[in-house]
């Protein structure tokens, strides 16, 4: 499954911020969002703020005066690469877990620059203010809400392809397998927590397919490459929490599967331990950057702009195989 590239969009118009201010997703992925409050010369962050398909969230109480409203918006690490643009007008700290910066223009210790992007919510017919997370496929609340459980499906395993909010005897026949599997009822589905079941399904070891398993106490962030026989395409890069697992999108059967991963501190810095990089690779020179990417051409890296790393090949000759990265 490649991860299509997402446009962030919001209902505007100039209604006066009087009342509660609630983001609302329309996303196919379960994202963590956080917002920035300009308010004459002092401007304060706050996040992380979880919003599954189709449901919105509080995020500020009471009447809002502030001079503007910054957001900054990313899916959750299960997905890979974030496919929200991070390319805002404003440049704001935030950390890594729930924060709370009072003066969020000069990042200290523990804290990362991050890119909002200005917001003028909508007044919805209850009286709040509301603002909208959506992708380029525009879907409504319920398509939203299908779309994420395919999208977990096809990472969970499940061929629910395409992802595209359109219910149909191949979902079906996916969502009926995954709950098969975790002994779980139909009615589960439309739990309110539904999501948080399939993502810690996704986060466990599979017996089927590739599995990253963190046991360090750092953040790590992997790549993987699929050799298909004609082409050998890198994509990264996966973030992987501590003591959490992860299943990369690997879809079809290719013939070689490679994977590279590296702890990381919270500026995003590579962890080093007595002058070496803790890391987890091999041999295989492939291709790749410092942010998202999907490379194809894994030739001449270092003239195109690209930063050459060793993968090490992955033996999937048993159906499935968890990688468990840990301290040497």
């Amino acid at each position: 499954m490649a991860v299509p590239a997402a446009a962030l969009s919001f209902l505007l118009s100039s209604a006066p911020a009087r009342a509660d201010l609630k983001l609302c997703n329309r996303m196919s992925y379960v994202v963590e969002a956080a917002i920035g409050i300009d308010d004459k010369s002092a401007t304060a962050t706050r996040g992380w703020f979880r919003i599954d398909p189709a449901a919105c969230r509080v995020v500020v109480q009471g009447a809002l005066t502030a001079d503007r409203v910054l957001l900054n918006a990313r899916a959750l690490g299960v997905y890979g690469a974030s496919p929200i643009p991070q390319n805002g007008t404003d440049t704001l700290c935030v950390a890594q877990d729930n924060f709370a910066i009072a003066a969020a223009r000069q990042c200290r210790s523990g804290q990362t620059p991050a890119q909002f992007t200005q917001i003028t919510p909508t007044q919805s017919e209850d009286g709040n203010l509301v603002a909208y997370l959506a992708e380029g496929s525009e879907y409504d609340e319920e398509q939203a809400r299908l779309a994420g459980i395919q999208r977990l499906l096809v990472i969970a395993g499940y061929d629910a392809a395409p992802i595209d909010g359109v219910d149909g005897p191949k979902t079906q026949g996916a969502l009926s397998a995954f709950l098969k599997s975790r002994g779980l009822s139909s009615d589960v589905v439309q739990s309110p927590n539904f999501f948080t079941t399939m993502i810690d399904a996704v986060q466990k070891p599979s017996a089927t397919g590739l599995t990253w398993c963190n046991d360090t106490p750092h953040k790590v962030m992997a790549a993987v490459a699929t050799d298909d026989g004609k082409a050998v395409t890198s994509r990264g890069w996966y973030r992987i929490d501590p003591g959490k697992c992860l299943h990369p999108d690997v879809t079809g059967q290719p013939k070689q599967i490679f994977s590279f991963a590296e702890a990381v501190d919270a500026e995003n810095r590579t962890i080093r331990l007595k002058d070496r990089p803790l890391n987890w690779g091999g041999a295989t020179q492939l291709c790749t950057r410092e942010s998202k990417f999907e490379i194809a051409e894994q030739g001449d890296c270092a003239t195109r702009g690209l930063a050459a790393v060793g993968f090490a090949p992955v033996d999937m000759t048993s159906g499935g195989k968890t990688l468990r990265f840990a301290m040497p």
